[in-house]
């Protein structure tokens, strides 16, 4: 499989490594092991004839713009954390030319790959209007906002869809890669994460922080913390509406806005996000558990548990 990794001006250190450093730990267990499996032809490319890491490093490119479409073309972050930062970067010269040379490989017959803020620079190229995608969990609210004809599913770690596969943030770098891996053998991709100890995550919620995702709108920020204070209840979203001093229709509109959800569904995935955290961190029972997440019984706790472990190995293969 042959895979060219572009790497722009101030790419994300961990980013870049980890995306080589995985594929070349694949290449050489399969070897070491008499695994078969296809092997993985690395070439790190970019858009100018120097590049340098968002730490000052030099990346050694080459230029490949003249040969064929490689199989996978695998974009990591820059390292721009903030929309302040990372808008302003999406106009530079070398993302436009990357967003050119991301469309011809794709007309050749390339997959497309990104993670963390990578995703935002995939996303100007068009590449992903109209498909499933994910981004990092913080700059969700801006991707949703920037690229409306995308399909934004941020709770994802993975996202493949339509010869495109998105990551979300930062260290997802890694599940990208052990993605492409585990699409040449999952024997070997579950060998490679034996060797790094890494374990398999199938969602970014549990790490997002409310307050960074709401922050660009006071009314959701208000509405998550007005439901993490009433979870043991049951919640009227007339209530909630009126705790807020706004309707049932701007609450709805700005929170699909800003998070992509219904406030059902949000309120949801606050119970089994609290739930997940009590059963790691306490001995409480399922059913004791549901009531303090606001379920009568633990029969409805359990069939939401099973139904998200289900989605997420689902996922996890690709489905």
């Amino acid at each position: 499989m042959r895979i060219y990794v572009l790497a722009l001006e101030g790419v994300f250190d961990t980013g870049l490594t980890t995306v080589l450093d995985s594929l070349t730990m694949a290449n050489s267990l399969a070897s070491a092991t008499g695994m078969a499996a296809a092997g993985f032809e690395i070439t790190v490319v970019g858009m100018r004839p120097q590049v340098h890491t968002a730490l000052g490093m030099q990346v050694p490119i080459r230029d490949m713009s003249g040969a064929p479409a490689p199989d996978w073309v695998v974009l990591p972050a820059i390292n721009r954390m903030t929309a302040e930062t990372l808008v302003p970067a999406l106009g530079r010269d070398d993302v436009v030319d990357a967003s050119a040379a991301l469309r011809a490989w794709r007309s050749g017959g390339a997959s497309v790959a990104a993670a963390c803020t990578g995703t935002f620079v995939l996303a100007e190229s068009g590449l992903l209007d109209g498909l499933s995608a994910t981004t990092t969990w913080w700059l969700s609210p801006l991707f949703r906002q920037r690229y409306p004809q995308v399909h934004l599913d941020a709770h994802r770690i993975v996202v493949p869809s339509g010869g495109a596969l998105t990551a979300g943030a930062a260290l997802s770098h890694l599940d990208l890669a052990l993605w492409l891996i585990r699409h040449s053998s999952p024997e070997l991709a579950a060998l490679v994460a034996k060797y790094l100890v890494f374990d398999v995550r199938l969602s970014q919620s549990v790490y997002a922080i409310s307050d960074h995702l709401a922050h660009s709108d006071p009314l959701v920020e208000h509405f998550d913390r007005w439901v993490r204070e009433h979870l043991a209840a049951a919640i009227s979203l007339d209530d909630a509406a009126d705790a807020l001093a706004t309707s049932k229709r701007t609450l709805t509109r700005r929170l699909n806005a800003v998070l992509g959800k219904t406030p059902v569904e949000y309120i949801q995935d606050l119970r089994v996000e609290r739930a997940v955290h009590l059963l790691k961190t306490s001995t409480l029972t399922v059913d004791r558990i549901a009531e303090q997440v606001g379920y009568a019984d633990g029969v409805t706790l359990r069939t939401l548990l099973r139904r998200r472990i289900g989605k997420g190995v689902r996922e996890l293969r690709g489905a």
